[in-house]
């Protein structure tokens, strides 16, 4: 059989979508600031 496609890597998830990406740019921001308006217990969900 062939390997499978998809293998998550943490580390990139991270990178990508974590709380310092975010926090870098101003749309990311604006993410996290809806997060919090909308009252969610976990602004960050990886």
């Amino acid at each position: 059989m062939t390997k499978g496609t998809l293998e998550g890597s943490k580390r990139k998830k991270i990178r990508v979508s974590g709380f310092r990406a975010r926090m870098k740019t101003p749309s990311g921001r604006s993410i996290l600031n809806n997060r919090r308006r909308k009252g969610r217990k976990k602004i960050m969900v990886i």
